[in-house]
């Protein structure tokens, strides 16, 4: 079984969803009392949030790398960022490892595209939904169609994602406000929606709604969970 080396703390709520899901993946694939093999390090998320809000990735990317190399010489086999927003300094990441880098991008275009979903609406922090480094790798690599919110919406989810959701707090008028948007885009053509933020599953779940939802964190950390067992054949007990 491979190492799985995680980047966590963005934020540690949904790290500790990666930690479980990874394993109830692993358990439920090898059985008996079968679990992941796993390193994490897990960074301060208001330091990484204060750089994100100034525009200081190449400071928040050092930051990363490190945790990467660090990762990388405790063993890990592959690495994964538990974080959506934060892939925006992936590719420094990668340039800095020896070891395979699973995108969260690419693991969730996979899933869509196996769904034969072609249009997407895409929900995160302003940085995923407006800017190049994800919303981009979508359509450019994946010849994905993506539909973002309004801008007034976009600024809704945002101050829910960093005000409510990376706190631990949850509330209904939020899930409706959410709720609310999804549906806009639903109208607007999607076929599909990313929850483009590891918190969103935190509040919005596909029980709320009939809307194909694609929960980035569930699909990352069983692309990384399969990548581990892939090679892997259950002995003797």
């Amino acid at each position: 079984m491979k190492t799985i080396g995680l980047i966590g703390g963005m934020s540690w709520e949904s790290s500790l969803e990666y930690y479980r899901l990874i394993n109830e993946f692993v358990k439920s694939n090898l059985g008996g009392l079968h679990s992941a093999k796993s390193i994490m390090y897990s960074v301060d998320f208001d330091e990484i949030e204060k750089l994100q809000h100034k525009n200081q990735w190449k400071k928040a990317s050092r930051i990363l790398v490190k945790a990467g190399i660090g990762l990388e010489k405790a063993g890990a086999d592959l690495i994964i960022l538990c974080t959506n927003t934060m892939h925006k300094v992936a590719g420094d990441i990668e340039k800095n490892v020896n070891i395979p880098f699973i995108h969260i991008a690419d693991a969730t275009a996979e899933k869509i595209k196996k769904n034969r979903v072609k249009t997407i609406g895409l929900l995160g922090t302003k940085f995923t939904m407006e800017e190049d480094f994800y919303k981009g790798r979508l359509e450019k690599k994946h010849q994905l169609q993506v539909i973002i919110p309004t801008s007034t919406e976009r600024q809704v989810v945002h101050d829910i994602i960093y005000e409510e959701l990376c706190l631990g707090k949850i509330k209904n008028s939020s899930k409706n406000k959410f709720l609310k948007i999804i549906h806009g885009l639903e109208k607007k053509g999607a076929e599909g929606i990313i929850l483009g933020c590891t918190e969103i599953t935190l509040l919005v779940q596909q029980k709320d709604t009939k809307t194909k939802l694609f929960d980035t964190t569930k699909i990352h950390a069983e692309f990384a969970a399969l990548s581990a067992i892939s090679d892997f054949t259950v002995g003797v007990e």
